[in-house]
């Protein structure tokens, strides 16, 4: 019997593990069997974390939170969660090799990129390939940048690298952005900013790194090849709620509905944090915040159980 069962690996689940490890809290992390570490995994660079005046390797930032999780005395199993039962005093963690019971369940299971799923993007992915302006576009200075998408988190990361790259293009598969008026008005503001209607991207194309997109015109079937030293897909998120969906309030956005500023779920003894209930700042800061909030709240949760009991 766990006190607590964390579900993900990211900055929000390894940090929800220092801090119900620090509590003396008999904890679990059901890290899973592939992506472990979550999509920093497959960051470069990460220079905007807060401690790393020089900056640090994603896969390296993960593994100095997972050693300092288990430093803590959590124990952190390389299993895939496949079933959950959060009802009642006791939660039960069905995963691919065992049962688990715990107390109190924390979900971090976090969100996947809507990808395009078009030749070289996997290759490139962290090579001129992201899906963050805000954590990458720094590394794109002076250089023409392309943004797939046509709603307001488009454009706002299309205004975003206005501030780095010589040129943005925004390709859209519409003939008209989804954005709402004022985030249409700003971007088409901005002079470093053009736009390409009614396209969609074929491949993206580099040996290294990005060189080039090719693009096709829905309409007229033509295509080009456009040079680009990095392409930003803001085509949307998908948070990962499968194991939880029929069993937790979700919010309009699909993600994990928290009683915010707690992590309190809809319900009792069942915490969520980073992205899964993020639609809007997705940061490894701020999981990782989440995952320090969602650890103090099952310990009260517990402490304030065991107050009622006695």
């Amino acid at each position: 019997m766990y006190d607590v069962i964390i579900i993900g690996s990211g900055p929000a689940g390894y940090t929800a593990g220092i801090y119900a490890g620090r509590s003396a809290l008999k904890t679990l992390l059901v890290a899973g069997s592939m992506n472990i570490g979550g999509m920093l995994m497959n960051t470069t660079l990460v220079e905007n974390y807060p401690g790393f005046k020089d900056g640090i390797q994603g896969p390296d930032l993960m593994q100095e939170m997972l050693d300092q999780t288990e430093r803590f005395g959590v124990e952190v199993i390389y299993e895939d969660a496949q079933k959950l039962d959060l009802r009642g005093d006791i939660k039960t963690v069905v995963t691919d090799e065992g049962t688990y019971q715990g107390r109190t369940v924390i979900i971090a299971t976090g969100s996947g990129y809507r990808t395009l799923d078009v030749p070289g993007e996997e290759e490139h992915a962290g090579h001129g390939v992201s899906y963050c302006a805000t954590c990458d576009g720094f590394f794109f200075r002076d250089q023409p940048i392309m943004v797939v998408g046509g709603g307001d988190s488009a454009m706002e990361e299309a205004v975003f690298l206005t501030h780095y790259g010589s040129s943005v293009t925004v390709v859209h598969r519409r003939d008209e952005l989804r954005a709402s008026a004022a985030m249409q008005a700003k971007a088409f503001k901005e002079e470093k900013i053009s736009f390409e209607f009614d396209t969609v991207v074929e491949s993206i194309n580099g040996t290294d790194k990005v060189e080039s997109v090719t693009l096709k015109n829905v309409k007229t079937g033509d295509t080009k090849t456009v040079p680009v030293g990095g392409i930003f897909i803001a085509a949307g998120h998908l948070p990962r709620t499968e194991l939880v969906r029929d069993q937790l309030e979700l919010d309009a956005q699909g993600n994990i509905w928290v009683d915010s500023p707690s992590t309190r779920t809809s319900m009792p003894g069942v915490f969520a944090a980073g992205d899964v209930t993020d639609g809007i700042y997705r940061q490894a800061v701020t999981s990782a915040a989440s995952g320090c909030r969602a650890a103090i709240d099952a310990d009260r949760y517990i402490k304030d159980h065991d107050a009622q009991v006695n």
